[in-house]
């Protein structure tokens, strides 16, 4: 197997990762779902210390 044909998978494959995840923020930002992660971290947060 061709070394540039392994760097030109390996791109494919870095960008579509990329790409995918990016949607997929975009579409937890566009589902208004930013706050309701923020609440579940502070609650974890809060948690492990032990306040909450």
């Amino acid at each position: 197997m061709c070394i540039c044909k392994m760097i030109k998978k390996e791109s494919f494959i870095r960008y579509s990762i990329l790409i995918i995840s990016i949607l997929l923020i975009s579409t937890g930002v566009y589902r208004d779902e930013v706050s309701t992660v923020l609440k579940k971290a502070i609650n974890i947060c809060l948690e492990c210390i032990g306040i909450g």
